[in-house]
């Protein structure tokens, strides 16, 4: 299947760094994300919320690996949890291991989020994609991903750290 043309816009300077580049169209995506993520009732969340959820989604995490996934200080991930708790997204429970551990889970509230979230974010995606063509963004999407994976250990993409 040929590649869908480009729109007729000028071109990129050349002296527009990448990073540039890149802060913007994050900014955008972000932008467009949490306005959907609110209509569909979430106004209550920021990424910081986000990457907190996707963190505990798969086996639960302590405050303390929640800490160390967001690069923040306990007090600051254990803040987090509360205010998640507060809004019924996680559930906090007793941990495996015992002792003062407890174990941040996702409720029910919290994993309806992150489906709904993945459908918007598909969306948002997908209209994208429409300008350029479905093809330039997935190797958009490959090249960014090769790149950060480098940088990665085992390959692995690392944490999203939010650094703003």
């Amino acid at each position: 299947m040929p590649e869908a043309p480009l729109p007729d816009l000028p071109p990129t300077p050349p002296s527009d760094p990448l990073v540039y580049l890149l802060g913007l169209s994050f900014q955008q995506l972000l932008h467009t994300f949490l306005d959907r993520l609110a209509v569909a009732g979430y106004p209550d969340l920021r990424p910081i919320h986000g990457f907190t959820l996707r963190c505990v989604a798969r086996e639960g995490a302590t405050s303390v690996e929640i800490a160390a996934h967001l690069g923040v200080t306990k007090q600051a991930a254990g803040q987090l949890v509360a205010y998640l708790e507060a809004h019924g997204y996680v559930e906090r429970q007793p941990h495996r291991l015992g002792g003062r551990r407890r174990l941040v889970v996702l409720s029910a509230r919290g994993r309806q989020h992150l489906a709904d979230a993945d459908v918007i974010m598909r969306r948002v995606e997908a209209e994208w994609a429409a300008p350029v063509g479905p093809e330039r963004l997935d190797t958009v999407r490959d090249t960014l991903a090769i790149l950060v994976r480098r940088s990665g250990p085992d390959g692995a993409l690392p944490p999203l750290r939010p650094i703003w």
